[in-house]
């Protein structure tokens, strides 16, 4: 199980079943409830509690995004992650089990099966479907619509092209588990908060696989296209760090433009 902070453990040393961003967000409430941090006092930063814990600064994002979920933290933009001001230290983390990363590894190796399947399953009418949902794709990201339906409803065009009502079943209740988990919920509005969309040149890719009757292409589209929303969810989550990093500097450049003044 993973100490408090202050007493650093290997993951390994966590066989308890809880999910290790749980694991971390549960020892930083255990260590606020001790008195370790005091309410409006701000919280390590991400690289100091990724060594304190010794598991990646991912990680580290989504433990702290499912402490501010629950409000036990709050993140100040610019500034860093501060505890709030009346913690509710005794919330369970409860719906809190899936994350943005999670979701979306799960989906990559999903749907890019489903996709090599449905390129020799796919039929015109489909890919008619496919094309004018593209096209709605590119009017929500204009329009700046949150929820992407025509997003979900293309991938879900796509499994259901496979003929195969279990595929079908497994992709729907993955993307029903992106309005439904609070984690990731929090995870996916931050992205689009920072401009992150669906891409529309990545859809044509898989389209146009699919067009070819290539399942090989087709695969590769579709895992390149979700790995490149797991990199998307880490830079957008990253850019809090970012900027948290700016105002440290400039901090230290006023101190010695300060003590240089002297």
């Amino acid at each position: 199980m993973i100490r408090p902070v202050g007493q650093p453990a290997a993951a390994s040393d966590a066989p308890d079943g809880r999910k290790l961003y749980q694991q971390v967000a549960a020892a930083v409430a255990e260590a606020i409830q001790r008195g370790e941090f005091g309410p409006g006092q701000r919280i390590p930063s991400e690289r100091e509690l990724a060594e304190e814990y010794k598991v990646s600064r991912p990680t580290i994002r989504e433990a702290m995004i499912a402490l501010e979920v629950i409000g036990v933290v709050r993140s100040r933009h610019g500034s860093g992650i501060f505890v709030a001001d009346n913690p509710p230290l005794d919330t369970p983390m409860i719906g809190l089990d899936i994350g943005a990363f999670e979701l979306t590894e799960a989906r990559r190796l999903f749907e890019a099966e489903a996709a090599a399947l449905a390129a020799v399953t796919i039929t015109d009418a489909e890919i008619t479907t496919l094309e004018r949902l593209i096209g709605e794709m590119e009017r929500e990201n204009q329009a700046h619509v949150s929820g992407e339906h025509a997003d979900r409803e293309f991938h879900l065009t796509i499994a259901r092209a496979t003929r195969n009502s279990a595929v079908a079943d497994v992709v729907q209740s993955l993307w029903d588990t992106r309005y439904k988990a609070p984690l990731c919920m929090h995870m996916l509005e931050r992205a689009r908060s920072v401009g992150v969309q669906p891409r529309i040149d990545e859809h044509q890719e898989i389209l146009a696989a699919l067009r070819e009757r290539n399942p090989k292409a087709a695969r590769k589209a579709m895992r390149d296209h979700l790995g490149r929303v797991i990199d998307g969810l880490l830079r957008a989550t990253e850019i809090d760090a970012l900027e948290r990093a700016r105002a440290e500097v400039e901090a230290k450049r006023t101190d010695l433009a300060k003590r240089v003044a002297v």
